[in-house]
């Protein structure tokens, strides 16, 4: 016998549809159960009160013909697990790549994506981090628009697809890290509220906000915290990024997400292995990654914007929007040695006070994850395009050191790698053609406000703005693209093999920079690195032994460096033997 449980409070009698057979089912304080023989892939769904139409079950582990469909009836195949000798991998030392499973590879799936993990070994990557794969409607999207958050996309594969694509990974020895959305349900199949009070009062820039702290708000949180959990013990997942939290308002005295990681540190005690939570917030706040026993909320990590829009402006010189604050050689050495540039400071695009200063005593620099792309950071540029587009191999040679020799957990995107000439434009597939219609008018009139003309945005709806934000796996193999990438493996192998760059200890990295020249020196203990953000060929008052650099240096000594126009050296100032 199969139990089936829902909670509806909001339905005065509940019955499970059970492969075309209705069984009553019996309630108590909003919770409704029967037990009732059900066959392997049997599809079922809910009757509410007198509707006719049988809904997918809120926690529905699969959904074979879409959210409007019935759910179906599933368990993972223990068989498939190969992983018992896993044992993970924390935070501190990784090295994150963030990947689309639509956009990966031509396929657009789990097990064609499992052909490409090699080259992340190659790389040098550990951690593997995957954009929402929860069911939305329609064939791809982004994965922000999920309704069914327990449900894996069927295109990519389903359940069982991501179960091969983790095992996969694990037998390479790579974690997985797997994006979550909590702070809104996307705009179709989204049934929760017949059941009960899922959403709260207000919206947040995506819809309607989650009931997180109000009247009935236990079983929601239960809801989210038994689907993050569900992704650790289950499919094995080794890391959770929790989309957006500061669109989460939560006014009771323990945050859910102290108590999501409050559960997530048992469940890593039970299971024997690292489990990790890192979160995306604008907020700057250093709670989040302060230790429960400091007054925080306990989580690993958070992602770092800062870090990102310093690096990005100080090599494109870019200062329209949020990076308006940013671009002086003086906020990246600032955001490189204390993790944030806004820290209680005015920020001229909020025109307001924000962030809140890190303890870097305290909060190792391992808990920020910086990146110089992501999908935010290039998909919500008008045209998506990344920068190879518009900067140099050696700009982008430069912006790749300074993140992958800083003392945060680098995180790449997709391709970046290589230099990456396709782009990643947001796209959509609603199938109602009025959402469709709105979303595609509302991208238009967003970008319109920050001065872009329509014929320059890509139509979300239009397939082809999907299909050209494929990876083009053929570019690897261009010579330009081959140097770019031979740079990346060792930047990243260099991470690896000295102590000094892995070290996350903040009080010891040390900057330099002019302003007027156009130079930046990044030091990692008795390590350096030089790099020239200028065209023009210029001398670096720093001196040592060339490691590793974009063009050899055109001269070196023991006290000064001199480096082309948009290049970089790391340099050792004692006796390290070379990578």
């Amino acid at each position: 016998m199969t139990v089936f449980e829902v909670w509806a409070p909001r339905a005065g009698r509940v019955r499970l549809e059970l492969d075309d057979v209705v069984h009553p089912m019996r309630g108590e304080r909003g919770w409704w159960r029967v037990e009732a023989e059900a066959a392997p892939w049997a599809r079922y769904g809910y009757l509410l009160d007198d509707d006719p139409r049988a809904l997918p079950d809120p926690r529905s582990p699969r959904q074979p013909d879409g959210v409007h469909g019935r759910s179906a009836v599933h368990e993972l195949d223990p068989a498939v697990w190969t992983d018992d000798g896993w044992t993970g991998r924390p935070l501190a030392g990784a090295v994150y790549y963030e990947l689309h499973i639509g956009a990966f590879t031509p396929e657009g799936t789990f097990d064609a994506a499992i052909e490409r993990l090699d080259h992340l070994v190659e790389l040098g990557v550990t951690v593997v981090e995957v954009m929402p794969v929860n069911a939305f409607n329609g064939e791809w999207n982004w994965g922000y628009d999920g309704v069914l958050w327990y449900a894996v996309h069927e295109p990519y594969g389903g359940p069982d697809g991501l179960q091969r694509f983790v095992n996969a990974c694990h037998t390479r020895g790579l974690a997985v890290a797997l994006d979550v959305v909590y702070n809104h349900l996307g705009p179709s199949g989204n049934y929760l509220p017949r059941f009960g009070p899922y959403l709260g009062e207000g919206r947040n820039s995506w819809g309607e906000r989650i009931n997180i702290d109000g009247p009935d708000s236990d079983p929601v949180r239960r809801f989210i915290i038994d689907n993050a959990l569900r992704w650790f013990r289950e499919f094995h997942i080794d890391a959770l990024r929790l989309d957006a939290v500061h669109a989460i308002p939560d006014r009771r005295a323990v945050p859910w997400l102290a108590e999501l990681a409050r559960e997530t540190e048992r469940l890593a005690a039970h299971l024997g292995r690292p489990l990790t939570l890192v979160a995306e917030t604008d907020l700057n706040d250093p709670r989040l990654i302060t230790p429960r026993a400091a007054g925080g909320y306990g989580l690993a990590g958070q992602w770092n914007d800062d870090l990102h829009h310093a690096v990005h402006a100080a090599i494109s010189g870019e200062r329209q929007g949020y990076y308006v604050d940013f671009g002086s050689l003086e906020a990246l050495a600032r955001t490189m040695e204390r993790g944030f540039l806004h820290a209680a400071t005015y920020s001229t695009f909020r025109r307001r006070i924000h962030g809140d200063p890190i303890d870097i005593r305290v909060i190792p620099g391992s808990a920020l994850l910086a990146y110089t792309c992501n999908h935010d950071q290039i998909g919500n540029r008008a045209r998506g395009d990344r920068p190879a587009a518009y900067l140099t191999d050696g700009q982008l040679a430069i912006k790749a050191a300074l993140v992958l020799l800083s003392p945060y957990t680098p995180m790449l995107f997709m391709g970046e790698e290589w230099g990456a000439r396709t782009p990643f434009q947001y796209f959509t597939s609603h199938p109602e053609p009025e959402l469709a219609a709105a979303v595609a008018a509302g991208r238009r009139a967003e970008f319109a406000e920050h001065g872009w003309p329509a014929t320059d945005i890509p139509d979300p709806q239009d397939p082809r703005t999907f299909l050209r934000s494929k990876l083009d796996w053929s570019e690897p193999r261009h010579p330009r693209a081959a140097r770019l990438l031979a740079c990346y493996r060792a930047l990243i192998a260099l991470r690896r093999n000295r102590f000094e760059i892995g070290d996350p200890y903040l009080p010891e990295v040390r900057t330099e920079y002019d302003e007027r020249a156009g130079w930046f020196v990044l030091s990692r203990g008795p390590l350096c690195l030089v790099c020239n953000l200028s065209s023009e060929t210029i001398a670096i008052p720093v001196g040592g032994r060339p490691l590793l650099s974009w063009e050899p240096p055109a001269s070196v000594s023991d006290s000064a460096v001199q480096l082309s126009g948009h290049s970089f050296a790391v340099l050792a100032r004692d006796d390290l033997d070379p990578i």
